[in-house]
């Protein structure tokens, strides 16, 4: 059985445009964020899925220097471009993540793709309901249930967000990762606006040299500096999470 980490990666950004190829530390955001796919328990292959334009050949560039494939399809239909990813490596599994999240945690990762297996699931994710940063979504489902949305629906907004057929059919089976520490849901990680980017490299630059950056390394850190978590305050918003539930 083989499972594909794919990440979803596009230059376009209505509110930070080209924020996937912001500097953190030296790198660009999707750099670290492949990385740290390339890291997870249970995921035997790293995808990039981006938009078939001129534009995501910087995209391109950054994943196969990082040891990932790529796979280039429609921008508007992200399900079918994720769909077919996933047949290109010969995936019986899916691991989602989006490329604006540059402090995704393997170890969290791997922990919903093993929940997935034990359970089996049709579709397991860590967000319903979120208990853990926003930030350190993932989704894990099979291709064969991702071949169903595919058949099944036509909305935009699925096509769009790939997973809400997944998370609303009533006859799939999933599963949801519950973290065991009450406020977690409260951090805002996620790189969306100008002061998320300011918030990433004041956090990647206050971690220890050597630091694997995993969520219990940046929540030490946060707790050591507590204006970290000001930095980007303002978009902490119940709305922002809502969206990005999906996203």
């Amino acid at each position: 059985m083989t499972t594909a980490v794919i990440v979803q990666a596009r230059m376009g950004s209505t509110r930070l445009p080209g924020k996937v190829m912001e500097a953190v530390q030296g790198r660009p955001v999707l750099a670290h964020v492949l990385g740290r796919c390339a890291e997870i328990r249970g995921g035997d292959v790293v995808v990039c899925a981006v938009p078939d334009s001129e534009e995501s050949a910087p995209l391109e560039t950054v994943a196969r220097a990082r040891g990932a494939q790529v796979y280039r399809g429609s921008e508007q239909d992200v399900l079918g471009r994720y769909l077919a990813a996933a047949r290109m490596v010969g995936a019986d599994v899916v691991m989602r993540i989006t490329s604006d999240c540059p402090l995704i945690d393997p170890d969290v990762c791997g922990a919903v793709l093993a929940l997935r297996a034990r359970e089996g699931a049709d579709y397991a994710t860590n967000n319903m309901p979120r208990s853990f940063p926003l930030g350190l979504d993932c989704e894990a489902f099979t291709t064969a249930a991702l071949a169903e949305a595919d058949r099944m629906t036509r909305e935009p907004y699925d096509r769009e967000h790939v997973t809400p057929w997944l998370r609303r059919a009533p006859h799939l089976k999933r599963a949801n990762l519950a973290s065991d520490r009450a406020g977690l849901e409260q951090h805002r990680w996620t790189l969306d606006y100008p002061e998320d980017l300011d918030f990433f490299r004041a956090v990647f630059a206050a971690l220890p040299a050597g630091s694997r950056g995993r969520m219990d390394d940046v929540l030490s850190v946060m707790a050591r500096h507590p204006a970290l978590a000001g930095i980007n305050a303002r978009h902490n918003q119940p709305s922002d999470a809502q969206e990005r539930a999906t996203a």
